[in-house]
């Protein structure tokens, strides 16, 4: 008679940590923001956009909750995936550094604008650099589910009119502004 409330148990044991874990990291996305979502726009050359980015603003997702000072750093590695490694900081500009380490792959290699990435195992998500400006600048990412976004640029702190020409950009492809978290740094 105990084996079964021993087996009962242990599964609770394990299911348990398990349901949490998935609470926890697995991607709650937002709101729909755009419900036709754009092709990219533009071809992208890889190399030139390797390098240091900086989040200006961003639809909010269960990952990047409460982060603030957002970067990705992307880099070309000798089998041609990505290196991704995106940091932030928790509670403000000066908090606690949060860093997540992924890797992206191709997708669509006829423009290079459409990859996959995954900072989890096998599971991969859409990352589609809609559009970017001619000197690599500043780049608008998307998805295919227009819940997610993201606009980056080179400085951290780029001129007014450079973030007022991206929010008329982002507003043009079709995003709902209201949505819009403002990325402090």
């Amino acid at each position: 008679m105990k084996r079964p409330v021993f087996a009962a148990g242990a599964a609770t044991a394990i299911a348990a940590p398990l349901a949490y874990l998935l609470w926890r990291y697995y991607p709650r996305p937002g709101p729909v923001g755009n419900h036709a979502v754009p092709e990219p726009a533009k071809v992208v050359e890889l190399q030139r956009y390797m390098g240091r980015w900086y989040e200006q603003f961003r639809y909010d997702a269960s990952f990047e909750e409460g982060l603030e000072a957002v970067t990705a750093d992307y880099s070309l590695r000798p089998d041609g995936s990505v290196r991704v490694v995106n940091q932030g900081r928790t509670g403000g500009p000066q908090g606690r550094r949060r860093k997540s380490t992924g890797k992206a792959k191709l997708a669509d290699r006829a423009t290079n604008a459409k990859l996959k990435v995954s900072f989890f195992g096998p599971f991969y998500g859409d990352y589609w650099v809609l559009d970017h400006g001619d000197d690599y600048e500043w780049s608008i990412v998307g998805e295919p589910s227009g819940r997610y976004l993201w606009v980056l640029t080179r400085e951290a702190r780029p001129a007014p009119r450079t973030l007022d020409e991206l929010e008329a950009r982002v507003k043009a492809l079709g995003y709902d502004w209201s949505l819009i978290h403002v990325t402090q740094h």
